[in-house]
């Protein structure tokens, strides 16, 4: 699950460097790529290796199909975890895809403003993208993150196994969706298709 998180963050600063460059991107270079999927599995990495070593603990999730982060225990150690988890692995790759897509749609503003015809079709295409991304991650991770705070920190047995398994099948399908989004809703990759 952290590395799609991270993934996505790292795909979205892509786009934005990618879009905004002036200059024609290299396509015969794949250093870039590989330092992106290399940045994003050793970040990944870093944040799921602790329980390993003793920050933490794995264990069954919702109604014990899957492994995950042991939600439910009570202890400082654990707490702790969770918190650097939500805020490391949830809230700054959220803040960085934010950034992109943010600074990519002012990147299109800009360039529209100059070339007034096609320039206001393709912003508002470029704008229904950003927001229909942002909001599939949100809808993806929120109520997963949202899970696992409540049962860290809320009252004990205040989340079912039951009611766990949909956020945690959300979170973990998030990746199917940026390429649909991207495919469909991107002008010249329907085209090609």
């Amino acid at each position: 699950g952290i590395i799609s998180l991270i993934s996505l963050a790292v795909l979205s600063y892509e786009r934005y460097c990618t879009m905004t460059r002036t200059t024609e991107a290299d396509t015969t270079n794949y250093r870039k790529t590989w330092t992106g999927i290399i940045l994003s599995w050793t970040y990944s990495l870093i944040w799921t290796a602790p329980p390993l070593f003793g920050w933490s603990s794995y264990g069954p999730e919702g109604p014990g199909i899957t492994c995950s982060v042991n939600w439910h225990s009570r202890d400082a150690n654990n707490a702790s975890y969770i918190v650097c988890l939500f805020i490391f692995c949830l809230v700054i790759p959220f803040g960085i895809i934010v950034y992109s897509y943010g600074r990519l749609l002012c990147a299109v503003r800009q360039a529209s403003a100059i070339n007034k015809g096609t320039g206001r079709a393709r912003e508002q295409r470029i704008l229904i993208m950003v927001v229909v991304m942002v909001l599939c991650f949100l809808l993806c991770w929120l109520p997963y993150a949202a899970v696992a705070l409540i049962a860290t920190f809320g009252k004990p047995g205040l989340i079912s196994p039951t009611a766990s398994i949909i956020p945690s099948i959300l979170a973990k399908s998030s990746t199917v969706y940026n390429p649909i989004i991207y495919i469909f809703l991107n002008k010249q990759v329907s085209k090609r298709l």
